[in-house]
């Protein structure tokens, strides 16, 4: 299975399958796979436990171990793959940080992250898997990571709410949104094909918002 969008970026709120679905994604298309490392971060469970004390060390570290994750694999990738499959985007730094931030400790960390963004390429399509933030909740129940279990529902919101802001500022990406609310792409091939089948249209660059049980 090959596709015309050689750079696909999976996102989604905390708990939404977008690691999952990159998985199987790069799986089925010989594709490069760049995962999130959050789990080698020693800040996220103290930043569920205690955010205010530890949102901007979190961020920073994000930051940096993001670059240094993307510098090796997208700006040098390696060339015997079709394409490159990453479950995150590199704005997504900026994105949690609009949420978790203080005002100034916001700017300071934009400032940076707008010179390091600027040497990045940007993905040729990002879908993300919108799922309602009560789904989220339950899907981070079920898979019973300890540190998760304190995130509450207005968190999920809030992040949530931060992605569609940021979608909504970006005129030169082009961003499908898919409804992943029914979908169990995990355990369903039918519903797993019914996503892979987005891949396989030219979208225009902007916000596509689409029912991938509709297409």
């Amino acid at each position: 299975m090959k596709f015309s969008y050689r750079y696909i970026a999976i996102e989604g709120c905390i708990g939404a399958g977008k690691t999952s679905f990159a998985k199987m994604l790069a799986a089925r298309c010989n594709g490069k796979i760049i995962l999130e490392e959050f789990e080698e971060n020693d800040f996220l469970p103290k930043f569920y436990k205690n955010p205010d004390r530890y949102a901007f060390p979190l961020e920073l570290s994000f930051l940096a171990a993001r670059f240094h994750q993307f510098k090796k694999n997208v700006i040098n990738p390696e060339l015997f793959f079709d394409h490159l499959v990453a479950d995150y985007i590199f704005p997504k730094s900026l994105i949690f940080s609009r949420k978790t931030l203080q005002p100034d400790e916001y700017d300071l960390y934009k400032t940076l992250f707008k010179i390091i963004d600027s040497n990045l390429p940007r993905p040729d399509l990002i879908m993300y898997l919108h799922v309602h933030p009560a789904k989220l909740k339950e899907n981070i129940t079920n898979r019973g990571r300890d540190y998760e279990q304190d995130i509450s529902l207005e968190y999920l919101e809030n992040i949530q709410e931060s992605y569609l802001d940021y979608f909504k500022e970006q005129s030169n990406l082009r961003i499908v949104l898919a409804n992943t609310n029914d979908l169990d792409f995990v355990h369903n091939e039918a519903h797993l094909n019914a996503l892979l089948s987005i891949l396989d249209r030219e979208w225009p660059t902007g916000i596509n918002i689409v029912n991938p049980l509709e297409i």
